[in-house]
């Protein structure tokens, strides 16, 4: 999906959704500024949610490689952006994910692609961290995975407790990660200056 060219059935009755919300809010949605609103945020909602349109299994097996590496792979710092299913509001922040390959490795941009889908949906950081997790041990099948997520929440900077920074840690791992040691190298990786390229 092209979110600037292609969208996804039921636009048309999503912008009239918006259009009873807007009077529902007490606004005129006739006036010069709203007119196309509704139109706007529905396209920015599919845009929004195409997660729930794309197969992150099929992302990561179109770039499956067989190599011997068994060594802890890593990709950190994926910028995500994503939409708190309570209130509808964002969050975003950093994934970091880390596997140990089993005879398969994946492109690297391919873990960051998965981030990307999962995060395109309707979500809590809690299950975004595991469905990382669980796509990439379960198509990859490595000797272990693990996925650390790092979010600000605008559900709580903007309404409720209006703390503006305040950041949710998350983890989920599998397999080879169960050890204390491979997690401790993974966390000491993290914090580690990256090499400047």
């Amino acid at each position: 999906m092209n979110p600037e060219t292609e969208y996804r059935e039921g636009l048309d009755q999503l912008a009239a959704h918006y259009h009873a919300v807007l009077r529902l809010l007490g606004e005129d949605p006739g006036r010069d500024g709203l007119q196309k609103t509704p139109m706007r945020v529905a396209k920015a909602m599919q845009v929004l949610t195409r997660g729930y349109a794309q197969n992150p299994h099929k992302v990561l097996t179109d770039a499956l490689f067989e190599e011997k590496y068994n060594q802890m792979v890593i990709v950190k710092d994926i910028d995500f952006f994503s939409m708190c299913e309570h209130h509808m509001l964002p969050f975003y922040g950093k994934v970091h994910v880390a596997y140990i390959p089993n005879g398969y490795i994946t492109g690297l941009s391919k873990i960051a692609r998965v981030v990307d889908i999962f995060s395109h949906r309707l979500q809590v950081q809690e299950r975004l961290t595991q469905q990382i997790k669980d796509c990439i041990q379960d198509t990859l099948k490595p000797m272990g995975v693990m996925v650390v997520v790092e979010a600000k929440h605008m559900c709580m900077q903007m309404r409720g407790v209006e703390k503006q920074n305040s950041i949710t840690t998350t983890s989920d791992f599998s397999g080879a990660f169960n050890q204390a040691k491979t997690r401790e190298e993974f966390m000491n990786l993290l914090r580690g200056e990256s090499k400047r390229i």
